[in-house]
């Protein structure tokens, strides 16, 4: 892999809970556009690198570099204005708010929050509003026109998946370069995982260059949408490379997938 094919190095990274060691000498390199599968037995560490390379926890050692600049020990905050998103196992929404105001949290950090350029500067903050409304709208028409419809719906009515959906477009909305999907299709059916996965693959074809990372314990899910896959254990990396290359590993079917 050259170094201009890479958006994320990890070296050596590592993260430890007191005495517990959830990241251990972790290298992992993630290639511009790609959809790279992150699998593991529960407990391996794998939404805890997530945790680490979005600043929720600082690495107690190793590094992080994103599109060549350095962003271990970072804020969230500077994480997300780098071009890194992502969702969460457990549903992160407002269910109080509506479906356009929890998108609207996604373009958080590109809006202009001063007080009186807003008070002051009505026009354009209409203009941003707007602009706003129109890329929450086509984000969510690539998913499911029909929702796009119910964009200023309180969520509290919104099926699981089309709440799953919300969550991957609020991601969206800041135009990543990097998004992480943690467990997207948790508690849905198979067949609403994969409209999930369609979605999702057609996310990426109408971005171009979105590099994904995707945690997911579904194996037909990343047999089927994934083109590289990195396996955790006990929070080291036990192998990596296609679906069938780490399936059809000794170590992977012992630790992961329960076969001898």
């Amino acid at each position: 892999m050259t170094a201009t094919s890479q958006l994320l190095v990890c070296h050596g990274l590592t993260r430890q809970f007191g005495g517990v060691v959830a990241l251990s000498g972790l290298d992992l390199e993630v290639r511009r556009g790609e959809l790279l599968g992150l699998i593991g037995p529960n407990g391996s560490g794998k939404t805890t690198f997530f945790n680490v390379l979005t600043g929720l926890f600082p690495p107690t050692r190793g590094q992080i570099v994103f599109d060549g600049t350095p962003l271990a020990g970072a804020t969230p905050q500077e994480v997300h204005r780098a071009g890194i998103t992502r969702t969460f196992q457990r549903s992160r929404l407002c269910l109080e708010l509506s479906i356009f105001d929890n998108l609207a949290i996604g373009a958080h950090q590109r809006l202009d929050h001063r007080f009186l350029s807003n008070v002051l500067r009505r026009r354009a903050l209409a203009r941003e509003a707007d602009a706003t409304a129109r890329m929450a709208k086509e984000l969510l028409e690539i998913f499911d026109p029909p929702l796009a419809r119910r964009l200023h719906e309180p969520m509290t009515g919104v099926a699981m998946i089309d709440r799953r959906r919300v969550e991957i477009c609020r991601a969206l909305m800041s135009r990543p370069r990097l998004l992480l999907l943690d467990e997207p299709s948790a508690g849905m059916t198979a067949d609403e995982t994969a409209r999930l996965m369609d979605d999702i693959l057609e996310v990426r074809r109408r971005f171009g260059d979105l590099t994904v990372i995707l945690i997911e314990h579904e194996m037909s899910v990343i047999r089927r949408v994934t083109e590289r896959c990195v396996v955790l254990n006990y929070g080291k990396k036990l192998c990596e490379g296609t679906f069938a290359e780490v399936s059809a590993d000794p170590e992977v079917r012992r630790a992961y997938l329960g076969l001898t």
